[in-house]
């Protein structure tokens, strides 16, 4: 009994807030009916990036007079940027997104939005609305990128980012900030780390798996812990930072180089040196698994395993492990080299 109570206050501390988790309160109007537009069978569209992702937005008829307009929710300022807006016989592309979207139109009731050569920045809540006067109606859509989090810090130690050089560190590293849904779902897959960190929305979160001294104390349970919003200028933590499918290949070159040897080793081959993010992706959907330490474009030197065993660092979990940043003289490693498609 006991163990059922606690799994279950588990559950509560660490579930991420959404309002289909409980039932709608007694006297709360259900969401109006759609009248015209169909709902998507899926609400969630999963794709990697480099991948052409349609979200489906379907009439089931064509009122007079109306347009459709496709808009994005931007986390990071809670701001609806439209994309699209069509009359069914014309329409007008906006925004960053406006050279790789189109308008599906398989048939004339369809307003479905494709995308091309999905970005990591894509990910996110779409709307599809339908304007028409007094009658306006919408449905909202998710574009899911499968992918990887992963823990960031610069050479000089922790908590030294503010927000904005957080951003600017995972963008460096072929990432981005993560999302909160993003560093949730990498804690349910394991992800166990004791330094906070910025992630998109301008909050500061640390995922613990094993409860211990360091990390908040052995008596708080296991969940993604938050300090909530911090000032983005002043506040200094970590980054969590997100990456997706690579479009191309990272391999290793074996040597015993240093950082600028590294380098060069890499552009003899017609490559460039792999940043952190271009590993961790080759590691989560490549399997790329060796046991020798190299050089990245960060000037740390890290390796990716797949298959743990006893002479690859001891630890029980796959994953990529670190050495840090070692003086970029020093000539004992290899380098991970990334060419593109």
């Amino acid at each position: 009994m006991h163990r059922l109570l606690l799994l279950g206050c588990l559950w509560l501390l660490a579930a991420p807030p959404a309002s289909s988790i409980f039932q709608r309160p007694t006297g709360t109007p259900a969401p109006p009916r759609l009248q015209y537009l169909l709902e998507p069978l899926h609400p969630t569209v999963h794709t990697r990036r480099g991948a052409t992702a349609t979200l489906p937005c379907v009439l089931r008829a064509l009122p007079h007079n109306y347009r459709v307009k496709w808009s994005k929710v931007e986390p990071a300022n809670y701001r609806e940027n439209i994309i699209i807006i069509t009359n069914g016989l014309y329409h007008k592309n906006y925004g960053p997104l406006s050279p790789r979207v189109r308008l599906r139109h398989s048939h004339r009731y369809d307003a479905s939005l494709t995308i091309t050569d999905v970005a990591l920045e894509d990910e996110g809540r779409y709307r599809c609305q339908l304007v028409n006067g007094l009658e306006d109606e919408s449905i909202s859509l998710m574009l899911h990128l499968e992918g990887v989090v992963f823990p960031y810090q610069p050479s000089n130690g922790r908590y030294k980012f503010n927000y904005h050089e957080a951003k600017r560190a995972c963008e460096q590293q072929d990432s981005r900030l993560a999302t909160y849904q993003q560093l949730y779902k990498a804690w349910t897959e394991g992800l166990d780390w004791c330094n906070a960190g910025w992630i998109l929305d301008g909050t500061v979160h640390y995922p613990i798996i094993n409860s211990r001294e360091p990390c908040g104390g052995r008596l708080l349970l296991p969940g993604v812990r938050t300090y909530g919003a911090r000032d983005k200028q002043k506040d200094r933590f970590d980054a969590f930072c997100f990456t997706s499918a690579l479009q191309g290949q990272v391999y290793f070159i074996r040597g015993h180089l240093n950082f600028k040897e590294a380098g060069q080793a890499c552009r003899n081959h017609g490559a460039a040196i792999a940043k952190v993010g271009q590993l961790y992706s080759a590691w989560k959907f490549s399997q790329l698994d060796r046991c020798d330490g190299g050089w990245l474009a960060d000037g740390s030197v890290r390796y990716p395993i797949t298959t743990p065993r006893e002479r690859c660092g001891g630890l029980p979990d796959p994953g990529v492990r670190s050495f840090g940043f070692p003086s970029k003289e020093v000539r004992t490693y290899g380098a991970y080299c990334f060419v593109g498609k």
